[in-house]
């Protein structure tokens, strides 16, 4: 996902799940391969208006310590990061700029992975976000980042 206008980015279209645990939550498959290939990640707008994302733990995310791999980790930071950031970059798309994490817990097969976040600032050219990934009750990261708005792709 790179926070395009449309909800069709590259070759991904805005899907939302009916049935199941992620009844009623949306992702964004076939967009970005490497999201696909460690995902798949989900939002939904929370009851605050505000959105949330998750995914749940499963083998493929762990690391050789058997708890969640910190790569799998800053991936969903960024998938959140435009998540949280896509009503401050329509009309284009966006690529990470700055990214910073700090990883203050984990997480183990099976539990469910949330973030929740919000835009500090965003400008013409650059959206300011920040978020916090948790286990439950629990911080796994707290992470800031930078959007860079860059222009509409032409065909």
């Amino acid at each position: 996902m790179d926070g395009g206008e449309e909800e069709n980015n590259y070759t991904s279209t805005l899907q939302t799940v009916s049935e199941g645990e992620w009844a009623g939550w949306s992702y964004y498959p076939g967009g970005d391969p490497y999201e696909d290939l460690a995902g798949p990640f989900y939002f939904k707008i929370g009851d605050d208006g505000r959105p949330v994302c998750a995914f749940r733990a499963e083998r493929k995310h762990m690391n050789g310590g058997g708890f969640l791999h910190g790569g799998c980790v800053m991936t969903f930071a960024d998938f959140c990061l435009f998540v949280i950031a896509r009503d401050d970059i329509k009309g284009g798309y966006s690529v990470t700029a700055t990214f910073n994490g700090e990883f203050v817990g984990t997480a183990h097969e099976g539990e469910l992975v949330t973030c929740t976040g919000e835009v500090v600032k965003a400008g013409r050219s650059m959206v300011f976000v920040r978020g916090l990934i948790r286990n439950g009750e629990e911080p796994v990261m707290s992470f800031s980042a930078v959007l860079k708005k860059r222009p509409a792709r032409t065909a």
